[in-house]
């Protein structure tokens, strides 16, 4: 296998980070403004804190994570059961990896990656809303075993995304119904 690199996410990425999260997690997951807000939001104190793999121009991966003062809890996550002030605690979207590369190490290396800039952001913690109907339970499995704790599970966390954004899960039939893991990660 060639060389895999990692960088920082930049906005020469962001086609490519459309194409692959559609592709795995379905149609409209991401669009160009989301992905730009997404973007803006992973800085802090100039500290970019999601980031892309790459095999030449192929985009093998990526993780996009929220630098903790720009986002807010709501009513899908459980603040009073984190062992963490809400202030300290990152938000990680999303870690995605083309099939073809699942299993090399990619995905835990992109989610090292911004642990350690979201640590340099002042994060003391990472929170996550796990797709437990991905294949096998992968997410979950792979979430977990990087030391990710189940705070609470969500049925219908992305059924607003399916009504308003024209979001098309890879497994509900129509709206989205798939539980979400609200998950911890405690750096």
């Amino acid at each position: 296998m060639a060389e895999i690199e990692y960088h920082s996410l930049a906005p020469e990425h962001f086609d490519r980070i459309i194409a692959l999260g559609n592709q795995v997690h379905g149609d409209n997951y991401l669009d160009q403004r989301s992905i730009k807000q997404l973007y803006e939001n992973s800085f802090d104190r100039r500290i970019n804190a999601s980031y892309v793999s790459v095999i030449g121009d192929e985009l093998v991966g990526f993780r996009l994570t929220i630098a903790a003062p720009h986002w807010q809890t709501d009513k899908w996550c459980s603040p009073e059961k984190w062992n963490v002030s809400p202030e300290q605690v990152c938000y990680f979207k999303c870690n995605t990896v083309s099939d073809a590369y699942r299993g090399h190490g990619v995905g835990s290396n992109l989610l090292n990656l911004s642990i350690q800039k979201a640590k340099l952001q002042g994060a003391k913690a990472g929170l996550a809303h796990i797709w437990l109907a991905s294949p096998g339970n992968s997410a979950f499995r792979y979430f977990s075993k990087c030391g990710g704790e189940l705070i609470a599970k969500h049925p219908g966390k992305w059924r607003h995304m399916s009504i308003e954004d024209g979001y098309c899960c890879p497994v509900c039939p129509d709206i989205c119904e798939c539980v979400a893991a609200e998950m911890l990660l405690t750096f």
